[in-house]
């Protein structure tokens, strides 16, 4: 499935995503089954297939790694964890001492707070450069950079747990 298409969106990283989820919206309501319960049995399958295929598209698409997984396996090229490049060894020992220091932050709310920003700028840093190839249409430079957000992406999660167990969550 070609989300973009879908949606009738631009195959662009970089998405105005108020426009995409108005158009997600838009079809959304369109779609229906309450506009449907009149129709015929085959119409009504068809427009709830159309709904799941919608909606289904709009995960993607608001999921900056499913964004990128979406456009380039439609490039051709092989995603996932699996399937990618072993990062390089510098960018595993700054992975090492990013969880070093989430661990040694626990327990202090205010270091735990810098762990998580820093975090939150990471994962920025890293959707900007994954963005920024793909939509110059560097799929093979992007690839990397597609496990950099993954990672970006897992400890910020991490991050922002520790945090909410601080605060009591």
């Amino acid at each position: 499935m070609d989300p973009f298409a879908v949606l009738g969106l631009p195959r662009r990283f970089t998405l105005d995503m108020k426009q995409a989820e108005a158009r997600h919206l838009e079809l959304s309501k369109t779609l229906h089954p309450d506009r449907y319960a009149a129709a015929a049995p085959n119409e009504r399958r068809m427009a709830l297939s159309r709904a799941v295929e919608v909606n289904e598209a709009w995960r993607a698409l608001r999921d900056p790694i499913k964004r990128a997984e979406a456009i380039l396996t439609l490039a051709g090229k092989q995603v996932g964890e699996t399937r990618e490049p072993k990062p390089a060894p510098a960018f595993l020992m700054e992975v090492m001492e990013a969880r070093e220091e989430l661990d040694e932050a626990k327990g202090n709310a205010e270091h735990v707070e810098r762990v998580v920003s820093r975090a939150r700028a990471q994962f920025a840093a890293a959707e900007g450069e994954l963005g920024a190839a793909i939509d110059r249409g560097a799929f093979d430079d992007a690839i990397p950079l597609l496990g950099r957000l993954r990672y970006a992406a897992r400890f910020l999660d991490e991050a922002r747990l520790a945090e909410d167990h601080l605060a009591g969550f």
